[in-house]
Order: C-alpha cells, then sequence, then structure tokens
C-alpha cells in the first residue's frame, strides 16, 4: 500500500518525492520557514542573548554534519553525484565554519564559554539524529535529513532576503547570505534531485523510513529556532 499523509494523498500523487516529503508536514514546515526569530534577523533587531545561544548551539552541528554529508557522498551513487556534495563540504568546513568563529568572536564568546554552554535537548535531538542517519549505510535516510536541513534554510533565507534592513550586523547579514542565492539554490537541488531520485526506486518500508526521519528533523528545527525565540522574547 502506498503511504499516505494526513491530507489522504499518497507519494503517488507528487510529481517530486521531496515535495511529498514537505507537504506530509506542512504545518511544522511552515513554522520553520515564517519563523519570528528569522523575521528578527533579517531586521537585526534579534537579541544578542539569543544570538549568541543560537549560534553555540548551531556550532555545534558541524562535526556531525559534516560526518552524514561525507557519509552521503560515499554512498552516492556515482562520481558525477559525488562531485557537488564534495565542494559543499568545502564550503562547510571553510566559510561557514569560520563565519561561527568570527561571530563568537564578535558577540563576546569565548571558546571556553562556547565549549562550556549547556547542550540544549533540540541541539542534542538533531545530533543523535545526524549520527543514526550517517551510521545507517542508507542513503535515503542521510538524505532526508540533509535535505531538511537545508532545503529549509534556503526557504526561510530566500523568504527574507528582500526585505532586510540595511548595515546589519555581519552575523546577521552574513548568516542570510550562507542561505540564499544561486550557489545554495543549486546544492538543494542537487539533494532534492538525489533524493527524488531515490525515491523513483525504493520500497514503501524505505519510504516510510525517509518520512520518519524527514518528519522528526522538521520538529527538530522548529524546537531549535523556538528555543533561541524563547531567549529574545
Amino acid at each position: 500500500t502506498a503511504r499516505t499523509m494526513p491530507g489522504g494523498t499518497t507519494r503517488a500523487d507528487h510529481d517530486r518525492f521531496t515535495e511529498f516529503l514537505r507537504e506530509s508536514v506542512k504545518e511544522d514546515w511552515n513554522k520553520i520557514v515564517e519563523h519570528p526569530f528569522t523575521d528578527a534577523l533579517a531586521a537585526g533587531t534579534i537579541g544578542q542573548d539569543a544570538m549568541r545561544t543560537y549560534l553555540i548551539q548551531d556550532h555545534r552541528f558541524l562535526d556531525n554534519f559534516v560526518v552524514l554529508l561525507a557519509s552521503m557522498v560515499a554512498h552516492a551513487p556515482s562520481l558525477k553525484d559525488r562531485i557537488p556534495g564534495c565542494q559543499f563540504l568545502a564550503l562547510i568546513t571553510g566559510k561557514e565554519n569560520t563565519y561561527f568563529e568570527r561571530s563568537l568572536e564578535a558577540l563576546g564568546v569565548s571558546e571556553e564559554e562556547s565549549k562550556a554552554a549547556p547542550m540544549q535537548e533540540c541541539t542534542q535531538g538533531f545530533l543523535d539524529l545526524m549520527m543514526e542517519a550517517s551510521s545507517s549505510g542508507k542513503l535515503h535516510k542521510m538524505l532526508s535529513v540533509l535535505v531538511v536541513a537545508e532545503w529549509s534554510y534556503l526557504s526561510w533565507g530566500t523568504r527574507v532576503s528582500g526585505s532586510r534592513a540595511k548595515d546589519l550586523p555581519f552575523w546577521c547579514g552574513e548568516w542570510i547570505d550562507l542561505h540564499c542565492g544561486d550557489y545554495f539554490e543549486s546544492v538543494i537541488g542537487y539533494l532534492r534531485g538525489l533524493l527524488d531520485a531515490e525515491g523513483r526506486r525504493m520500497t514503501e518500508e524505505e519510504a516510510s523510513e525517509a518520512q520518519d526521519m524527514f518528519s522528526r528533523a522538521v520538529r527538530l528545527e522548529v524546537s531549535f529556532f523556538d528555543h533561541a525565540w524563547a531567549l529574545h522574547k
């Protein structure tokens, strides 16, 4: 039997498997894309305490994310399918990592303070989910988590990029820049394309596994923004 969404449609009703996955968690997905944290980020009004906590926690994802992305690259079907992932790895371990280091320093967070900050439950949850996916040996599980992490950020980044305030602090402006624009759109096109291709040949059991990973990742992303936003308010 085909996997059915809450609205009654199945993946057979969608041209792309990734569209089916997003539609299956539409309400929570929209909470990420339209989160007030992202509006405050684009307005430059986000409180520094909230931003510090957000960046400390988000920087902790980087190592597990690199493992997940590298695992996906290793399990991709061909060299052609690996190259864009390798290029994205270079950005994550280069430009994005140094963004975190520069931003935390500018916000007055020492390396010791960053390490000593308590681990939030949603952070640990996402770390665990990434390791579960990367150690599964299953490409569809890895891609499901990666697609949420990157596509949801492209979605909010693109939404706020046109209305952002002038003269934003770099820790706001550059974070938006990293998550919109032609190159980042091409990364999401690449990741979605791989998962869509997997979707065309996967069993119902595999589709169910992908949907489970996708929905768990989305819920954790919502919790992550909610936690940082609570500190702002």
